[in-house]
C-alpha cells in the first residue's frame, strides 16, 4: 500500500499537488453544541458577561479557517475566496448549530478548513459560556458537502 503522507523512508511529507488541476472548490461543515436554558437566553439577549457570543464565535471560526494549515499537520496553505460561519439556535432542544462554508480556487480541497472553522466556532461558544455552565457538549461535527477536485462532489444527505 502506498501512503500519500509518508515517503519511502517512512518520513512524513506534504502531498505534492503540483500536477493537480486548479478548480473551484467548496466545502460545508456543521456541528452542534448542547446548552442549557440560561446560556440560550444569554446568547439570544446578548447578555453574556463576555459579550456577544455568536459574533465572537463567528470571527473565531473565520480565523480558524484562515489558519488551518498551522493547526493540522501536512495541510496545504490555501488562498480562501470566501468563508461564512452561521448559527441556528434551537430553543426547544437547547442547541446551537454552527455551519461553516468555505470556497477557494485551487489545487486541493477546503474540507479541513470548513471542519476546523466549525470546531473552533463551537469551542468559542463553550469558552464564552463556561462561567454559566461547564456541562455543555459539542457533538456531531461533520462534512455536509463538498464540490470540486478530482474526487468530485460529496453530499452527506
Amino acid at each position: 500500500m502506498d501512503f500519500t503522507h509518508i515517503d519511502k523512508n517512512g518520513n512524513a511529507i506534504m502531498v505534492d499537488i503540483s500536477d493537480k488541476d486548479i478548480t473551484d472548490r467548496v466545502a460545508v461543515a456543521s456541528g452542534y453544541i448542547k446548552l442549557n436554558e440560561e446560556i440560550i437566553s444569554s446568547i439570544k439577549n446578548i447578555s453574556n458577561k463576555k459579550g456577544d457570543v455568536l459574533s465572537v464565535a463567528r470571527i473565531a471560526g473565520i480565523m480558524a479557517v484562515k489558519n488551518t494549515s498551522s493547526a493540522i499537520p501536512l495541510c496545504h496553505t490555501l488562498l480562501i475566496n470566501k468563508c461564512t460561519v452561521d448559527f441556528e439556535i434551537d430553543e426547544q432542544n437547547y442547541t446551537v448549530k454552527s455551519t461553516c462554508t468555505v470556497s477557494c480556487t485551487g489545487k486541493t480541497g477546503v474540507e479541513m478548513e470548513a471542519l476546523h472553522g466549525v470546531s473552533i466556532a463551537l469551542l468559542t461558544i463553550y469558552d464564552m459560556c463556561k462561567a454559566i455552565d461547564k456541562s455543555m457538549v459539542i457533538y456531531d461535527i461533520h462534512l455536509d458537502e463538498k464540490s470540486g477536485g478530482k474526487s468530485g462532489d460529496y453530499n452527506a444527505r
